[in-house]
């Protein structure tokens, strides 16, 4: 019998470690048009519209134009930083800013820096102010007012929603005669501008109730971009609780560093990343779906059910991103150096951006790389809350796995499991502990596992022929653990039908019989049952096999769960380690041919190292006595093989 028809594309995307994009389904990404829930800023000399020109090259002074637009009132003043050339400030600049309605601070270290602008300057304003320039319908009319003016233009750029600008004063003979404003100009020669990113959206699902919220920063792929490094900077407010997630998708070879500031919070990043001021060591990333759905269907695949932003912006070597108290009054960022971790604060920032721990519907399992652990000095040992859980270490890790009935774990949240890691730390003869409670989160999701006996004690994946193998479906739903229910599973071999093992909790093939599970505890269903995998008399035995289940509730949603496991038989050794009739028979031949070229060489080497009176007929006359004299004659032909013998 051959299963439903289903999507196949779920289950491919299972067995190659991919995020199934369905899972994103019931999320539709919409512009965030409240309070934005991040603010994000990035560096780029790429403006909207821009160019440069040579037309002031013969004039008394450089001018440069500057026409700000903002997508909405900003909060921030506008920082504009005017550097001088190489040489100093040899001569004279103008500055023209438009900015209507917003604030700016202009500095520049050159003295004779003029600035036009209908902007309000602020107090810390180092440049000359003139006149207010006139209001312009466009930028044609604002560029001829300004050639008009002072006989030519140096750059001219558009800006939209900046937060600081850098601008190179300087002059380049070779460029075009006039300024003709270009789209997406790249102003790299002599502009650079922080942004900030407008274009947040996010999304939840229609269901969820959780607080775990997931933030998605892309980048979006430029080929053509030098970019190797990104400098990421990461402020959260105090207080917060490390119930989100942060995303960051960009090329595999993209190296991120990350500047957190009193953050605790996951990171899932694409390529390698570091970690300050917590370690300068390398951490490798993972590999990322580089699209929207993809992204999306991972954070859900971690359990982040809320995408509270997702940001694509351009490639650019430094972005700031901030994660501010929602309802709180937002003010001009500060910029203070954050405090050196103490050695208390140091294991619990290091550890809740590692998030080492993992749980299932019935285990725990924590694993450190001691590398990891290298800004924390000394570690001697990790335990869990009841200190008789002591994690087993090796050259390279620290390593525990726990049921989560054992070592003073709490199911008090809803879907996480609740403990500490006791970090022991030699501090000169005394050892210094230092407790980082953690939450784990329990996926809600279908748990599939197979057992060589009935007492269901240590899962494998070798499924043997013609013997009993006992499997073991389980989940934890809290919400409603009566509803949810084992539609069916299937076992299916390359080359063979799939068979049906149960359905609606019955037995349905042969060899299978539905076991009576354990009680149900705290929301977790448990199934069982137990077959027998047959091969025909004469058939091939396959050298793998998948084993699919599905469970559900009432209300259709279904979860599905794939275990691939390895096949084999009583007769083949298991991973083909055994030699097939045709090798057998190889190396016996083998065997034969090299006995019998060593025979014939032996031989050979014999019968032409003899003397020649070795080959010589012995008479059969000669007397037994005087076999035994000792003869000297190299020329006796009587000479017995004794005597021949005692000459050589």
């Amino acid at each position: 019998m051959a299963p439903p028809a289903a999507p196949l594309l779920p289950l491919l995307l299972a067995l190659l470690g991919r995020p199934d994009p369905g899972r994103a389904e019931g999320c539709d990404l919409q512009p965030v048009t409240a309070e934005p829930p991040i603010t994000l800023s990035y560096a780029t000399s790429t403006v909207p519209r821009g160019c440069i020109s040579s037309g002031s090259v013969g004039t008394g002074h450089e001018v440069h134009v500057l026409s700000v637009e903002w997508s909405k009132a900003s909060a921030f003043p506008l920082k504009v930083s005017v550097t001088p050339r190489a040489g100093g400030c040899t001569r004279p600049a103008i500055l023209v800013l438009l900015c209507a309605r917003c604030s700016a601070t202009v500095t520049s270290p050159c003295s004779d820096l003029l600035v036009r602008t209908d902007a309000r300057l602020g107090p810390r304003t180092t440049a000359v102010l003139g006149p207010e320039p006139p209001a312009a319908t466009g930028d044609g009319q604002l560029l001829a007012w300004a050639r008009g003016t002072y006989g030519g233009i140096t750059s001219y750029s558009e800006l939209r929603d900046p937060r600081w600008v850098q601008l190179r004063l300087g002059e380049d003979p070779s460029s075009p005669p006039d300024c003709v404003p270009q789209e997406r100009f790249d102003a790299m020669p002599y502009l650079e501008a922080e942004v900030f990113f407008h274009g947040v959206k996010g999304c939840s699902r229609g269901d969820t109730q959780s607080a775990r919220a997931a933030h998605i920063v892309r980048l979006q792929p430029e080929p053509s971009s030098p970019i190797t490094e990104v400098n990421l900077s990461l402020s959260c407010p105090e207080r917060a609780v490390s119930n989100q997630i942060l995303i960051l998708q960009s090329r595999a070879n993209l190296t991120w560093s990350l500047s957190v500031n009193n953050c605790h919070i996951q990171f899932l990043v694409s390529g390698s990343y570091k970690i300050a001021p917590i370690s300068s060591l390398l951490l490798p990333g993972e590999l990322l779906p580089d699209t929207e759905r993809g992204l999306v269907a991972k954070a859900f695949e971690k359990n982040y059910s809320v995408i509270a932003s997702y940001s694509a912006i351009p490639a650019s070597a430094r972005v700031s991103l901030e994660l501010p108290e929602h309802e709180v009054v937002r003010r001009a960022p500060a910029t203070p150096t954050p405090p050196a971790p103490t050695a208390v604060s140091l294991p619990h920032m290091l550890l809740f951006m590692l998030q080492p721990w993992k749980c299932t519907d019935e285990t725990m399992e924590i694993v450190i790389a001691r590398s990891h652990l290298e800004p924390i000095k000394d570690v001697v040992n990790i335990t869990l809350r009841d200190i008789s859980c002591q994690a087993e270490k090796n050259a390279t890790h620290f390593m525990l796995r726990t049921p989560l009935s054992h070592c003073g774990t709490s199911l008090e949240g809803r879907g996480h499991a609740n403990n500490e890691l006791i970090l022991s730390l030699a501090k000169g003869t005394a050892l210094q502990s230092v407790r980082v409670a953690f939450q784990c989160k329990i996926p809600r999701e279908l748990f599939l596992r197979l057992f060589p006996t009935a007492a269901f004690e240590a899962p494998q994946t070798e499924l043997e022929v013609n013997k009993e193998a006992f499997i073991q479906a389980s989940m934890r739903w809290e919400d409603h653990p009566a509803d949810l229910q084992l539609k069916e599973c299937w076992l299916a071999a390359p080359g063979r039908e799939p068979v049906l093992l149960v359905q609606g909790g019955e037995a349905r093939s042969t060899g299978v019989a539905v076991m009576e599970g354990p009680p149900s505890t705290r929301g977790r269903k448990v199934w069982r049952f137990r077959f027998t995998y047959a091969v025909p008399e004469g058939g091939r035995v396959p050298f793998s096999a998948t084993l699919k289940c599905k469970a559900g509730l009432q209300n259709n949603t279904i979860f599905e769960k794939v275990l691939e496991v390895t096949v084999k038989d009583s007769w083949r050794p298991t991973n083909n380690r055994g030699l097939g009739l045709a090798a057998v028979l190889g190396i016996t031949f083998g065997a034969f041919l090299i006995g019998a070229l060593l025979t014939a060489g032996l031989w050979y080497i014999y019968s032409h190292t003899r003397p020649i009176s070795k080959l010589q007929p012995v008479s059969s006359t000669v007397p037994a006595s005087e076999s035994s004299s000792t003869n000297h004659s190299i020329g006796s032909t009587q000479s017995t093989p004794c005597s021949t013998s005692s000459m050589a």
